[in-house]
């Protein structure tokens, strides 16, 4: 079973932020997820939303900011008096690389709102972690930006992330796995992705009884806000 670090250590720290992963890791994370977006000067940042306003409190598209705009914009810390900010995925990528197994990337991109973010994404990471292409991961809701990230790399794994499971379209896109929500989840998706030879990941868990029954349904990992209720530090 995966656990993956959902965000990085969100129930503990912001969502997304430097010192989320940083947790993440301390706790004895080796999985991670986290969701990209870009500025107007095309960095690569890691958010949830499209717009700051969950978690900075002011309602500003990340597609309207400059990066040195964007930091003007603290993020809301409700658990300590530390400052955190949007990071970039350069920065992110060195405080997870420790005992790193694998990595989720969900592209947020509906209706191609960041026009060539796939290829800013991949350009970036062979840039900054090449060594970690193996261990990566690629989802989406969005169908078209997977096919346009298939395109480009033929063999990078892509999850493709989905409201509605649909095998055909799965196995169009050459998937390493299948991501749904928890409450969506059944045992006959999960044996057909099993034929099929595609893993089963499933959002967001945070409670270990339920997590052992997904595992017995026979789904392959979790996305957990709670990543210290799963893993320990070796």
């Amino acid at each position: 079973m995966i656990y993956f670090a959902h965000r990085g250590a969100s129930g503990l720290r912001p969502q997304n932020s430097l010192c989320a992963f940083a947790l993440a890791r301390e706790l004895g994370a080796t999985a991670y997820e986290l969701d990209v977006h870009l500025t107007k000067d095309k960095w690569t940042v890691i958010h949830h939303d499209y717009s700051l306003k969950d978690t900075t409190g002011v309602d500003v598209q990340i597609k309207d900011l400059s990066l040195a705009q964007l930091h003007k914009y603290p993020l809301i810390n409700r658990f300590s008096a530390d400052i955190c900010q949007v990071p970039t995925l350069r920065d992110l990528l060195p405080v997870i690389q420790e005992d790193l197994q694998i990595l989720n990337i969900e592209i947020k991109n509906d209706g191609n709102r960041y026009p060539g973010i796939e290829r800013v994404l991949l350009r970036n990471l062979e840039l900054y972690a090449p060594e970690s292409f193996p261990k990566l991961l690629i989802s989406s809701f969005d169908y078209e930006t997977l096919a346009r990230v298939r395109d480009l790399h033929k063999n990078i794994k892509i999850g493709h992330l989905c409201r509605q499971f649909d095998l055909s379209k799965t196995l169009a896109l050459g998937a390493y796995s299948v991501h749904m929500n928890q409450t969506r989840i059944t045992p006959p998706i999960i044996s057909s992705c099993h034929t099929h030879g595609l893993k089963v990941f499933v959002y967001t868990v945070n409670d270990p009884e339920h997590a052992r029954e997904l595992q017995a349904q026979g789904v392959d990992g979790i996305f957990t806000d709670r990543v210290d209720l799963f893993v320990k530090k070796k």
